[in-house]
């Protein structure tokens, strides 16, 4: 009997499967696109990305031609997108006064015996680390900002008096953001407090030590000069006394600071190669080569040696620092670690200003993170700036850019440019600025710092110039002995200008 009944129960198993799986598929078709979604495989316990994009149904299986049915392509899951960063709150000043001019000692000067004055008279109070202030608030606290922008002179005495925080308070406060580096925004919040909050006293030791780094300033100021303030991160550039451009840079990390430099830039090379240097050499490249092999030729770097020829990287032992003997140098391109430009200026410290092919770390509100050199955002305005008064337009510099070989262009006239360290200076119109002091050398005790130069030629040796022979006049010659001639005299010998 049980084998009579088993071909029933197997049929009925099977029409009960088929008559699910159409159901399954009847549900599917009817639901709308954007909900068709294949579900997660069983053994996966991942949940999917939260606000993942819809993932649009596979389609129906087609059949083979023998009958068999084809499976569906398996969609592949999305990438999890990364955060987007973080609101930026620095900013590049607009003001057209130049961070470095002739005239910096002196208003700095001036300034550095004003905030000792207000040192000396107890500084300013301290606000809440939470305190959050827009325009329309009102209370006690805003009447703590009013005094405290007051100070500095932001806010003119008895311009907003109460404790409403109107428009004449928030241009105040858009005053003070804008001479501290940050985004005039007018709202009193995170970055503005610990600005705020930063003691009079060291607003004071500021001033002191960038006056301290101009004391060894020999800069020859031109009608066209090009200034690099290493703790804004920001590049100008000066003519006839006020900034044409300025440029948000990358400038050295704390291990890798930007010296301070006075030069000049010189020549312009599209297309750079770049030498790797000795010391990247051995911190980064040696360390990366022994996890993988295949790290030069991913950065297209080629091994040459002293004779100029190519070698193997296969050939040389990784777990020594033998690498050092061989000059390693990137091939110019998109991916070349100095970008498309970069501008030379003869310095003892072998740094220079160059382009980047990662651009997108200019939108950082912290931007030392090079190894010394400083490079520039919006290049290609930057060189068309420096190329102008040889008759260069932006569309010749692109170009330039965008060529495949190396171009070198020597500027007819080299332009001076400083890079300099001022946490705290005054405009030309007495309008005090701050910056971070990013690599602590403002910090009581701090060693002092040297300003580098182009290498000085030894002096030349003077010229060796041959003695002269000093010669007694010749005797008067008797008219009658010239005439008829006359035995030579005994021991007279023929002059020094006959003999050579």
């Amino acid at each position: 009997m049980i084998s009579s009944l088993a071909p029933r129960l197997v049929r009925a198993a099977l029409f009960s499967a088929a008559a699910s799986f159409a159901m399954a598929d009847a549900m599917a078709q009817t639901q709308p696109q954007a909900e068709q979604t294949p579900a997660a495989p069983a053994a996966s316990a991942e949940p999917p990305p939260a606000l993942a994009p819809s993932i649009p149904a596979a389609p129906p299986t087609a059949a083979a031609p023998d009958g068999q049915q084809q499976a569906a392509p398996v969609p592949q899951r999305p990438r999890p997108q990364r955060p987007p960063p973080p609101p930026r709150v620095t900013a590049i000043s607009s003001d057209p006064q130049p961070t470095y001019a002739p005239q910096t000692v002196t208003t700095t000067q001036r300034a550095l015996e004003s905030y000792r004055r207000i040192a000396q008279a107890g500084g300013w109070g301290v606000l809440p680390a939470a305190t959050r202030l827009a325009k329309g608030a009102r209370g006690a606290p805003v009447a703590l900002l009013k005094q405290r922008l007051a100070i500095e002179g932001d806010l003119s005495a008895g311009a907003s008096p109460g404790e409403t925080f109107d428009e004449t308070t928030a241009e105040a406060v858009r005053r003070f953001q804008r001479r501290v580096g940050l985004l005039p925004s007018g709202v009193v919040a995170a970055a503005t407090i610990r600005q705020l909050n930063i003691p009079a006293e060291a607003r004071v030791r500021a001033l002191e030590k960038s006056l301290e780094r101009l004391a060894d300033s020999r800069f020859a100021f031109g009608q066209r000069y090009v200034i690099v303030n290493i703790p804004a991160a920001a590049a100008e550039a000066v003519e006839g006394g006020v900034v044409r451009r300025r440029h948000v840079v990358i400038v050295g990390k704390t291990a890798h600071a930007s010296p301070m430099v006075e030069s000049r830039l010189t020549v312009v090379n599209f297309n750079p190669t770049w030498t790797i240097p000795t010391s990247i050499i051995k911190r980064d490249i040696i360390p990366r080569m022994r996890r993988n092999a295949a790290t030069l030729a991913n950065m297209r770097v080629r091994i040459l040696d002293r004779s100029g020829n190519e070698v193997n990287p296969a050939s040389i032992d990784w777990t020594t620092e033998r690498a050092v003997n061989y000059t390693l140098r990137q091939d110019p391109g998109p991916g070349n670690s100095l970008g498309r430009v970069r501008i030379d200026m003869p310095n003892t410290e072998a740094v220079f200003m160059h382009d980047t092919p990662s651009r997108g770390l200019f939108q950082s509100d912290s931007r030392s993170l090079s190894s010394g050199c400083v490079r520039v955002a919006d290049v290609s305005d930057f060189v068309t700036w420096l190329l102008t008064p040889q008759g260069w337009t932006k569309e010749q510099v692109v170009e330039g850019m965008t060529e495949t070989q190396r171009r070198d262009v020597r500027l007819a006239q080299a332009v001076p440019v400083s890079w300099v360290y001022l946490t705290g200076w005054a405009a030309p119109d007495g309008t005090v600025q701050f910056r971070d002091d990013i690599y602590g050398w403002d910090a009581p005790g701090a060693p002092p710092q040297r300003v580098v130069r182009p290498a000085e030629r030894p002096p030349q040796a003077p010229a060796q110039i041959a003695p002269q022979v000093q010669q007694a006049p010749p005797p008067q010659r008797n008219f009658l002995e010239g005439l008829f001639g006359a035995p030579p005299q005994p021991g007279r010998q023929p002059s020094a200008d006959i003999r050579y």
